[in-house]
Order: structure tokens, then sequence, then C-alpha cells
């Protein structure tokens, strides 16, 4: 992300929703005694703190490239418990630093998957776990229009012409890649979380938190707010006027261990 534009209160609006996908992946961990445990891209820090309780962990670092969110979550007082502002970006750590190297919706920001997935296995020691949530849900409409739009003018001028590309690899590459790593053990799902919203203007709301802030950061805020309104308009145009809206959102998990 070219600047911090991120809302700790925008993102947390939907506190329960985000929260359950990290409860899921974190399901996927094997406890041991003694975990050196990083979360790259820990955000508030309030999850990170549960899943350092939920291990027992020796030490849990969680790194985050938001002052905003680093600041809000450095008001967690744990033992063992740190915060560190970082771009998880260009993150790497000596060989054996971790037990687990955990990520939730924040990998997908971060380009070079064939290249990310070995650096992050090199700072496992043996036994380390590598656990990892990112959202796939980009032919919904509510990612699908923001793109459109993008690719309009005056945006994609502001743009630089270079439309927002997504990092993923499909499930059977990740599985693919965790193998040839050396992974042991894995497990690769794709699942699909129903939130049932307000109506479908919350969908505005929950793509504020998350998507629009890479628009965000790389338009003037004038402009900014103008691609907000065209994107609003084109995207209930698109949804259904149904109350509740049921938004489905697709996120991929995958999970693996070395041997010890």
């Amino acid at each position: 992300m070219a600047e911090d534009c991120w809302d700790p209160e925008q993102y947390e609006r939907f506190k329960d929703e985000r929260s359950q996908p990290f409860r899921d992946l974190a399901a996927l961990v094997r406890p041991a005694p003694g975990m050196r445990v990083l979360d790259l891209g820990c955000g508030t820090g309030e999850l990170t703190a549960w899943l350092h309780a939920m291990l027992q962990a020796t030490e849990t670092v969680g790194v985050d490239s938001s002052g905003a969110m680093i600041s809000k979550a450095s008001g967690l007082t744990l033992r063992g418990l740190t915060f560190a502002p970082g771009d998880i970006t260009q993150w790497s750590a000596p060989p054996g630093s971790f037990d687990l190297i955990f990520s939730n919706a924040a990998l997908q920001w971060v380009p070079g998957h064939l290249e990310l997935v070995p650096r992050l296995r090199r700072a496992l020691g043996p036994g380390g776990q590598l656990a990892v949530q990112v959202p796939v849900n980009f032919d919904h409409p509510s990612h699908a229009v923001a793109a459109r739009i993008a690719a309009l003018p005056p945006f994609a001028e502001a743009l630089g012409g270079k439309p927002r590309e997504s990092s993923l690899l499909a499930p059977e590459e990740y599985a693919t890649l965790l193998h040839r790593c050396g992974f042991a053990e894995q497990h690769v799902r794709v699942q699909v979380y129903g939130h049932l919203l307000g109506s479908r203007s919350e969908v505005v709301e929950w793509v504020k938190g998350t998507l629009l802030n890479y628009y965000r950061a790389r338009l003037p805020e004038g402009l900014f707010e103008a691609f907000l309104e065209r994107y609003r308009a084109a995207l209930l145009e698109e949804l259904p006027d149904e109350v509740p809206y049921f938004y489905p959102f697709k996120r991929l998990l995958f999970w693996g261990r070395l041997p010890s």
C-alpha cells in the first residue's frame, strides 16, 4: 500500500464476521510447547492476542504496515506478546526463527507468492507451521465493480493505467508449492462465508475497510470521493435489493507443517 489509509474503526465495523476466518485458520494449527509465533498483518492485534493465549506461546510478534493498526495493537499487554511496524512485502527473518508463521487476510497485498512462500518457509524451524488465509472474492460484484470503475477515466490515468492485479495462486498451486517447499503435511481449502448484512449498501461499508483502501491510497482525496460515488452507484445497481442482504465471501485457507 502506498500510504497508511487503514482505519481500525472502519475495519472493525464487521468485527465478528472478519474474526471467524481467523479462528478457522487457527483451528488448523497444531499447538506445541513454547511456540515462537509470527503474525504477519496483525491489524489491531486483538486476534493476535487471542492466538497467543490459545497456543500458550512463549513469544508472539505481530507485524503490520499500518501505523494506526499498530498503535491500537500496542495497547494490548500480555507476557511474550509484542507488536512492531513493518512492511510485510519486504519481511524476512533468519532461518529457524519461528515455529509458526500465521497470516490472516494480509498476504493478498503481497506480490510474488511463488517466491513468498519459500521465503516464509526458510524462517521456520523443524516441525514449523505456515498458516495463511486470503480472500478470493475478486469475481463478486463488490470487487469486480471496483476494478471496472478503476479502468475508466479519470481514475485510470490517476492510477497510472494499471488496474490492481491479484497476486494469488489457484488452490492447487498452493498445494503443489507447499509440497515443493518440503511441508510433510498440508491442508488447502476454499470456504464460502455467508454474511447477513443489514442491506446491500452495507457491502460498500465492508469494502471501505479493506479493498477500497488500495484506491484511497493512490487517488487524490477529491478524486477518491468521486471514485467512491461511482462505485457505490454501479454496485447497488448490480446487487439485489434484499433485506437482509446475503453477502457470500470466498476465502482460501492453507496450512502446512514441516518434518520435525
